[in-house]
């Protein structure tokens, strides 16, 4: 349900703003967006599995929208978002959303006293964001706090992409290959997720963050035929899983993992080759998204690397945000003095 529903007269018309605590209250003028970290239905499945306390802020006038999705925490307000989302933003529809920008990020600072946005990418909307609340009183500073690597293909077919890998990685394939037969499923396999569950259990990576959400989303990517999921078995036993998803031309690739008993096989390197070839050319992707992080095996597979950053938003005028804004500013000084 709506709350703290304000009215005022700006330069274009109305402005209307209100606080949701669901997205089900938004969906109707939510959009069609078409990555899997935008869409209503996976702000709602943080909302079910992951026990956030969502907050959304929404501006509106008769042509505009503004939609920030939002959540409370200890220290005020951050983005909605967790550990599997590979980006966040502020969703703006209509000619007249700097107007509107303005109007909800000044609301804001009735809201709470301090906003963490991340991981955002650098583009128009972050600009337009940080312009707002800026021009609303804001103290407002940028960092850079992760990394996303991703695959331009430029039309390439996998045969191309292939040649492209460095020697090394040709080579692993080449000889290791063979030692693993290997499964793709377009369709949520209940099979398969048990598999994956089972080799993640088995990795060398920490204990699953939301299990029962990530299985939604998988679900929810099944029905809608976007799932790619593959395991790869070696002498019957399954040793490595990945979990991608595919649409509008682009592949995500959320999770991967392999048996820590079976890094020999190199078969976590087979897998992702398999992948790479069904979605390169039988899905007909341009573009491969692998997520947030900065690992190095990403390099050997992807030819791009694209910054995310975090916005920290603090009102001024509270005495609790002046230690947290000395600390920002200190560390903006040395950085200009070390670049210069």
């Amino acid at each position: 349900m709506g709350k703290n529903v304000l009215q005022s007269m700006g330069i274009n018309g109305l402005i209307e703003l209100s606080y949701h605590d669901s997205v089900t209250n938004l969906q109707a003028s939510w959009g069609n967006f078409s990555a899997p970290f935008d869409r209503a239905e996976w702000f709602g499945l943080l909302e079910k599995t992951a026990g956030v306390d969502a907050v959304y802020a929404v501006a509106r006038s008769d042509e505009s929208q503004v939609v920030l999705p939002l959540m409370r925490t200890e220290n005020g307000l951050s983005s909605l978002t967790n550990w599997y989302s590979f980006h966040w933003q502020p969703y703006l529809s209509g000619p007249q959303t700097n107007e509107l920008l303005n109007s909800l990020c000044s609301d804001l600072k009735r809201q709470c006293a301090r906003l963490s946005l991340s991981p955002m990418a650098v583009d128009q909307n972050t600009t337009s964001l940080q312009s707002a609340l800026s021009a609303t009183g804001w103290r407002v500073f940028e960092q850079v706090c992760d990394t996303n690597h991703i695959l331009d293909l430029d039309s390439r077919a996998y045969a191309e992409y292939h040649a492209d890998l460095p020697g090394k990685l040709r080579t692993t394939l080449k000889r290791k290959a063979k030692k693993v037969a290997i499964t793709i499923s377009t369709s949520f396999d209940t099979d398969l997720w048990d598999d994956y569950e089972a080799i993640y259990a088995n990795s060398w990576k920490p204990e699953e963050g939301e299990p029962v959400m990530l299985r939604a989303f998988a679900e929810q990517e099944g029905v809608a035929g976007r799932i790619r999921l593959a395991v790869a078995k070696h002498e019957g036993q399954s040793v490595a899983a990945q979990f991608w998803t595919v649409e509008h031309g682009i592949a995500y690739i959320h999770k991967l993992a392999h048996r820590k008993d079976a890094t020999k096989l190199s078969a976590g390197s087979s897998l992702t080759a398999a992948l790479m070839e069904h979605v390169i050319d039988k899905d007909g992707v341009e573009l491969v998204d692998f997520g947030t992080g900065d690992d190095p095996y990403k390099r050997d597979w992807m030819n791009a690397v694209r910054q995310r950053v975090q916005i920290e938003a603090f009102v001024a005028s509270k005495p609790s945000n002046w230690p947290a804004i000395a600390k920002r500013m200190v560390h903006n000084l040395a950085k200009r003095q070390t670049a210069s």
